[in-house]
């Protein structure tokens, strides 16, 4: 895999990174479900995922970069995972309502098995590793996908502050904490 390739399939992981962010909350707007705690660490580990992809296109790829990535994908798949398991007894109807079948921690857990497996297959292609004499610039189509992600995990942040306040978040939340008051 050439270094040009590498940074195309970075920018594509964190277009898919984008649309996991804004269908969590789009979710959670649009169908007034609030997400719990686990949820809420999903969503930060789905933004720590991004993180290797944006290093690899603003400083070229390194392995480095997709060890960040593989340790929030392995965290997230923790977390999600521990959700699945508070839900596994029959007749539990789990948290929030499901998506094709399956609740979306039940997605989530999904998507961090994915990224391990990508982030570890991508790592076996040593071309993308190799030095230039000048690095080259990032394309119109990473930077909107940076960007992209910055601004949903943004507003994420901004939700979750509004839905938790300054304290710890309910276990269940129906109310915008700061929003109530």
């Amino acid at each position: 895999m050439t270094r040009p390739l590498a940074i195309t399939l970075n920018a594509l992981a964190l277009y898919v990174v984008a649309f996991v962010l804004l269908a969590a909350f789009a979710g959670q707007l649009l169908m007034g479900e609030l997400p719990c705690p686990l949820c809420l660490l999903q969503r930060i580990m789905f933004a720590m995922l991004a993180i290797g992809p944006m290093l690899n296109i603003k400083h070229g790829p390194r392995p480095s970069h997709y060890a960040l990535s593989l340790l929030a994908a392995i965290i997230g798949a923790v977390v999600s995972g521990r959700q699945i398991l508070l839900h596994i007894l029959p007749g539990d109807p789990g948290y929030g309502s499901a998506l094709l079948g399956y609740h979306y921690y039940t997605w989530a857990f999904i998507g961090f098995a994915v990224a391990i497996v990508a982030s570890a297959a991508v790592l076996l292609f040593d071309r993308q590793f190799e030095e230039r004499a000048a690095p080259s610039q990032a394309s119109g189509f990473a930077v909107v996908a940076v960007w992209l992600v910055i601004a949903l995990t943004a507003l994420n942040a901004i939700s979750a502050l509004l839905e938790c306040g300054f304290g710890p978040c309910a276990d269940n939340p129906v109310v915008y904490e700061l929003l109530r008051r």
